[in-house]
């Protein structure tokens, strides 16, 4: 898809999801590969390319966690360069997680970066609930930024923030249209991420992508099985094979606004009766 179609009002977004299985603690592997990955879904015609938590490090935290501070680079760091490179070339936008450490000094932050067709760094997401080990190595955050693009408005969440519905409802209530949620979801908990996705999707009426890691790391077993859910909460499509690959769907986000008037639940929310929701 051309950004000729997308200038000319198309809400059409052709996703490629990375189910992407990671060298421990290799960086620079894991972004050789994923670079190669997404110049493959543009040449197939990738709007929007998404690699799931920690792509560029692996994730378990028992092995990686001790490395995290060095392992963790800045925004302008070589990782992010890559990808924006990868985005430019390929004319698509890429979504990915990594460790990021900003401006301040201290412990970083398990992320993801937006990155548009032009090779510009939208913005990041700093995950805000830390699963586990998590807490040891990284900070959480603290914001819910949601992200403009020539075929709709995009949020993204990590992993664990699927199991907390105000994280994806404060996405949709800004408007977006599309929530990714870059993952690192484990084999016993697989019974959890089949209800978590659907669930986030009805309830917000907009499209959730789930995108899983695939791959053993130690005693770590992520099987995958990326999906996109519609917002009626249906499976639309899912790498029902546990390997890596990559999840291609098309979305057409005008049906966002056909569902949310069939099943208005954002308009009918009444605030006023949740207080005890802000309660620690």
């Amino acid at each position: 898809m051309t950004e000729t179609k997308q200038a000319a009002g198309g809400r059409t977004v052709h996703l490629a999801l990375v189910q992407f299985e990671s060298v421990l603690c290799d960086p620079a592997a894991n972004t050789q590969k994923a670079c190669r990955m997404i110049a493959e879904a543009a040449a197939e015609g990738a709007d929007l390319v998404v690699l799931p938590e920690l792509f560029s490090t692996g994730y378990e935290l028992n092995i990686v966690g001790p490395h995290v501070p060095e392992l963790a680079e800045p925004v302008d760091g070589p990782t992010v360069r890559a990808l924006q490179d990868a985005a430019r070339a390929g004319n698509c936008y890429v979504v990915a997680g990594l460790a990021l450490a900003y401006d301040m000094a201290g412990v970083p932050f398990n992320s993801s970066v937006v990155i548009d067709r032009q090779g510009e760094l939208l913005g990041t997401y700093d995950k805000q609930h830390l699963w586990a080990l998590e807490r040891f190595y990284f900070r959480s955050g603290c914001d819910c930024p949601v992200f403009d693009t020539d075929f709709g408005r995009i949020g993204v969440m990590i992993c664990y923030d699927m199991g907390f519905p105000e994280v994806a409802r404060m996405l949709a209530l800004q408007g977006a249209d599309l929530i990714l949620c870059p993952s690192a979801w484990c084999q016993e908990d697989m019974d959890v991420w089949d209800v978590n996705a659907p669930a986030r999707a009805l309830e917000n009426t907009a499209f959730v992508a789930a995108v899983n890691r695939y791959g053993v790391e130690d005693q770590l077993v992520m099987p995958g099985h990326t999906k996109v859910c519609n917002p009626r909460g249906h499976v639309v499509a899912e790498l029902a094979e546990e390997a890596e690959g990559v999840l291609h769907v098309e979305l057409d986000l005008n049906e966002v606004v056909d569902y949310r008037q069939r099943s208005p639940y954002l308009r009918d929310r009444r605030p006023d009766l949740y207080d005890l929701v802000l309660l620690p």
